[in-house]
């Protein structure tokens, strides 16, 4: 095997086949890594022979197709497409606007010479878009008009700038980072919920003037418990758990009989301790409570109002939900594991008639999707209407699970071979697999990016902003062949242009901010590109470090959210303390002895009390365990240009244990399962926000430095 040829062939599918890690040190991938990773993308790559056929694939691939499978492209001129018809055919090109419209296509003078593929000799012609088609989903349509064939393939042209995030400049604002399942109310059934992000909301937006409430990703798990635990591991991200539902805000529920509203309440009162609970959320408990009582509630018929809001809503989502909802009925009956998932449930003649056998309980799960876009809706109108520029901030997650509603509904536009990860870095030090099956670029694209617009689109339609966990994935993800560690992977490059583009035009058409995490390692363009696109970074306070010192909050990003700290790290008291340190030691997570790594830690912690020391937001003499060391360091982000500003509610209340510890599972730390207390760890409700003294100094400390509030 030629190792030249490989590395060729790896690089032309977008395969690193060396990176520069955490450290600024380059690494060399293995070749049994490029040729697993190749693998996972259907690129056979074991032996010389193989090798040769790949590389001549991705160079006839394109000529066989007589439209590109999409085309993606940034408004504005200059941008083209080809189609390939028989050497010497004439051919009629034009476009078909998203309002119906037709508008020609006009030929380039661009000649390439034909090329002869599979005995046919091959001519191409190029196209001008466009310049003032509009963004938006068009079509691509062409007729050979020498033999009559047709063809049609989508034409996405994405915004050049994010619109909402010129509209945050010029003034700074503030909002309250909270992980909804951990925040209940006197009313909640063990879980925070809809109904609990509605108060939060209005709290936060009329009693302390934030202009958003940012919640973990409300993506839809297990449809039976057990449940996972963490809201990044989901098992679709386009629609949303279940668990969240406030039962006593459904309609539906008068019209029980009285003995069966009885038995409901009764219900509800088994979970009066789990709400002052400060030990674990069981989530498990509450999620079988709440099924049993929506079982009994989807009895009652809709009155001719409900019922047509709930066919609306059907229609709207289409057949994604009908799949999804297909997924939940199956998986209700047949393990993960199942051999049937991948012959008969793969089967569409023998699914038609198993869906006619489930459609009660199908229709059964999509009647829950519609319950909580209700009450959802209700919390997002409850956040603009307490005053909130923004609103609810939603949350994307990565990806799925392995054994999950997308990895089933979608097909092969997931891989299959590898998982998604991180390299190892300073804080993950052995590097982290989040057991998520990557989207395949190649059929991501010919399926026009359907199935991610699609999620987006459903993200934001009760969001007037979302955070993209790891944005970097739309650039680049960390691929993790199946049977290996984090550190044997390599990344696999996705078109960007198109990956952010898409985002871009749907954030624009919900009027929706949308905040790129882009924290870790990541090429120097990803930052620019962000910024010129009108998405916001991510700066997180402890994070930014420079090589002698830490960066003055004065240098930060404009655009861009920054906080003090992140679910991933203890909340800033327990941070400021080490307790992140000593978890990791005690969970053999760390490289290097605990001593170094106490040693490191106190030197960055050091770094950043010192820039609130010289600008005379803290007294040094000040121990790290007073409350005014944590609104001294918000002081200190908010001398930062940055336009929005993340207020921790765990730091708002004085909460101090950590709520994930990556890299760890439930049998190591109850990662996604704190509930929120305060300082004296006594449990925090949803009651409890408005009258917390805390809260409303950090929140003056805040006003006092420039950020508007009530």
């Amino acid at each position: 095997m030629n190792p030249d040829r490989l590395t060729e062939l790896a690089q032309r599918y977008g395969v690193a086949t060396s990176y520069v890690g955490w450290g600024e040190q380059t690494h060399e991938v293995e070749p049994q890594t490029l040729i697993a990773v190749l693998g996972a993308l259907d690129v056979p790559a074991g032996s010389a022979a193989e090798i040769e056929d790949s590389i001549r694939e991705i160079d006839e691939q394109p000529w066989r197709e007589f439209t590109p499978a999409v085309t993606v492209v940034t408004e504005g001129g200059g941008n083209t497409f080809v189609v390939h018809v028989p050497h010497g055919h004439l051919v009629k090109v034009w476009i078909v606007t998203e309002d119906g419209d037709d508008v020609p296509a006009r030929q380039l003078d661009a000649w390439v010479d034909p090329r002869e593929v599979d005995g046919v000799l091959v001519g191409r012609a190029t196209f001008a878009v466009p310049d003032d088609l509009a963004p938006g989903y068009h079509q691509i349509k062409a007729l050979d008009l020498d033999d009559s064939t047709a063809s049609s393939a989508p034409l996405i042209v994405t915004p050049r700038r994010l619109h909402t995030a010129d509209r945050l400049t010029g003034r700074k604002r503030w909002g309250l980072a909270a992980q909804l399942y951990s925040i209940r109310s006197a009313d909640s059934w063990g879980v925070g919920d809809f109904a609990d992000l509605t108060g939060i909301c209005e709290v936060a937006g009329s009693a302390y003037g934030a202009d958003f409430v940012q919640v973990n990703p409300l993506h839809a798990a297990q449809p039976q418990a057990p449940i996972e635990a963490s809201p990044y591991l989901p098992v679709t991200r386009r629609f949303v758990n279940p668990l969240y539902i406030r039962i006593t805000d459904i309609p539906e529920l008068d019209g029980l009989s009285k003995s069966q509203r009885k038995w409901v309440r009764k219900l509800g009162r088994g979970f009066l301790a789990e709400n002052t609970a400060t030990d674990k959320i069981k989530r498990n408990k509450s999620f079988r409570a709440k099924m049993d009582a929506l079982e009994l509630i989807y009895d009652v018929p809709l009155d001719p109002s409900r019922k047509s809001a709930y066919r609306a809503f059907r229609r709207r989502e289409g057949k994604g939900l009908k799949r999804f909802a297909t997924w939940c009925a199956l998986a209700e009956r047949y393990d993960a594991d199942d051999p049937r998932w991948h012959t008969k449930f793969a089967d569409p003649a023998y699914m038609k008639k198993k869906r006619a056998k489930l459609a009660r309980r199908i229709d059964f799960h999509m009647w829950l999707q519609w319950i909580c876009d209700e009450q959802l809706e209700t919390a997002a109108h409850a956040a603009t209407s307490s005053g909130m520029a923004i609103g609810v901030m939603a949350d994307l997650a990565v990806g799925v699970a392995r054994h999950s509603a997308d990895a089933w509904a979608l097909g092969d536009v997931l891989a299959t071979g590898a998982t998604v990860g991180a390299p190892p870095d300073g804080f993950n030090q052995q590097g982290q697999d989040w057991d998520q099956p990557p989207w395949h670029p190649r059929r991501l694209a010919e399926a026009g990016y359907e199935p991610y617009r699609d999620m987006i689109r459903t993200v934001l339609r009760h969001a007037g902003g979302v955070r993209v966990d790891h944005i970097l994935g739309l650039f680049r993800l960390w691929w993790i062949p199946d049977g290996v560690g984090p550190a044997g992977g390599t990344y696999v490059r996705y078109d960007s242009e198109a990956m952010i583009g898409i985002l871009a035009l749907e954030a624009q058409r919900a009027d929706a901010v949308v905040v790129g995490e882009d924290l870790g390692v990541f090429e120097p363009s990803v930052q620019d590109t962000l910024r010129e696109r009108g998405i916001l970074g991510t700066s997180i306070l402890w994070f930014e470090q420079g090589p002698d010192a830490a960066v003055p909050p004065e240098e930060y990003r404009e655009l861009c959210l920054t906080s003090v700290t992140t679910h991933d790290l203890p909340p800033t008291v327990g941070y400021l303390a080490g307790d992140h340190i000593a978890l990791r030691s005690r969970l053999g997570l760390l490289a290097s002895g605990e001593d170094a790594e106490r040693a490191r830690d106190a030197r960055e912690r050091d770094a950043v009390l010192e820039l609130a020391y010289e600008r005379g937001l803290l007294a040094r003499d000040t121990p790290l365990t007073d409350p005014k060391v944590v609104n001294a360091l918000y002081a200190l982000i908010a001398r930062s240009p940055s336009v929005l500003l993340s207020v921790a509610l765990v730091d708002a209340v004085g909460e101090r244990r950590i709520q994930n510890q990556p890299g760890t599972d439930s049998s190591q730390y109850p990662n996604w399962c704190i509930p929120l207390a305060n300082a004296d760890g006594d449990v925090v409700l949803v009651e409890d926000l408005v009258s917390s003294e805390r809260f409303r100094r950090l929140v003056s400390v805040l006003n006092e430095s420039g950020v508007p509030g009530s």
